[in-house]
């Protein structure tokens, strides 16, 4: 997939970038004195969009411009190869949906009435759209029915470096749709797991609780629901090392998982159980028969062989 420029519209342009500007540049008489186009650099930048840049053309002319009135050269350059947003609105790729599961509370066995359903899956774009100038998104999203599906290769890659939400996919037991190319993947998911749960997850909740911690200082308050994800992660993580299987339904801890989503468990009560749970994880990392590291070969011939199969027209 085509690496892009990455650009937020609303970022300062910085000092000594070089634009493009979106409009003819005028002078005295009603004269055009560099035309709409030209390249100029970025010598002054404001503190917000309200105000001009100041730019200065080859020639030495300096001049005020709007945000609106000038793009990076680069952008302006890269126009739209490698934009697959282009193909996204040409083609229906959740036609290519090769894999759908349901993820969240409804998986955890965590749902109430108020829980919502969110879908997540893979899809293998067609031959023509992969090998298309301008690629194809690494993720569809549909906010309004909570859908989001991977690209093929984009979710092996999450699941080699062992994303939790990836691997969630690979091991929920409410799974939709499942093409015979799913179903070889989903016979092979052990093949990525590693001893990389250790850092991912435990490395995961650590940076998420000294966060907690720093708003409950500043704050007097934290997120209970995230509090109870970070826990059912840490409890997801040490039977993965222990066996080989990431287990998704926590019905053993659910009272417990509730009771600190509704914020019924006291701060210090649920601190002392992710301490706990994070010494039982030391113990089950120094312990665990998981490889060093995923097996990247099978992974990588998976995504051969489906881009292969994708060659044949038919949905593998």
């Amino acid at each position: 997939m085509p690496d892009r420029v990455h650009f937020h519209p609303d970022l300062i342009v910085s000092l000594g970038t070089q634009v493009v500007t979106l409009i003819d540049i005028p002078g005295a008489g009603g004269l055009v004195l560099h035309p709409r186009g030209a390249v100029g650099v970025v010598v002054k930048a404001p503190t917000d969009h309200e105000h001009s840049y100041r730019v200065r053309f080859a020639d030495g002319l300096e001049t005020p411009l709007k945000r609106n009135e000038i793009t990076m050269l680069a952008l302006f350059k890269e126009g739209a190869i490698g934009d697959s947003g282009v193909l996204a609105a040409r083609t229906d790729l959740y036609e290519r949906v090769i894999y759908r599961c349901v993820i969240g509370s409804q998986a955890y066995g965590l749902a109430d009435s108020e829980s919502d359903v969110d879908r997540r899956g893979i899809y293998l774009p067609a031959p023509e759209q992969h090998w298309s100038l301008y690629g194809v998104p690494e993720q569809l999203e549909n906010d309004a029915t909570q859908e989001a599906y991977w690209e093929l290769q984009k979710f092996l890659v999450l699941a080699l470096k062992a994303n939790p939400n990836i691997l969630e996919c690979l091991y929920s037991p409410l799974v939709e749709k499942a093409t015979p190319l799913a179903e070889e993947l989903l016979a092979m998911r052990s093949a990525f797991l590693s001893r990389v749960v250790y850092q991912t997850f435990n490395g995961y909740v650590l940076s998420q609780f000294k966060k907690m911690q720093a708003d409950l200082r500043n704050q007097g308050a934290v997120k209970w629901k995230h509090v109870m994800h970070l826990i059912r992660l840490l409890i997801s993580g040490i039977q993965a090392l222990r066996h080989g299987f990431v287990p998704v339904r926590v019905d053993e801890h659910r009272e417990r998982l509730l009771a600190i989503r509704r914020g019924q468990a006291p701060w210090e009560e649920t601190e002392k159980w992710r301490l706990a749970l994070h010494a039982e994880f030391e113990r089950a990392f120094a312990a665990t028969a998981l490889p060093e590291r995923p097996d990247y070969e099978a992974a990588n011939a998976f995504l051969i062989k489906a881009r292969r199969r994708a060659v044949s027209g038919e949905m593998p």
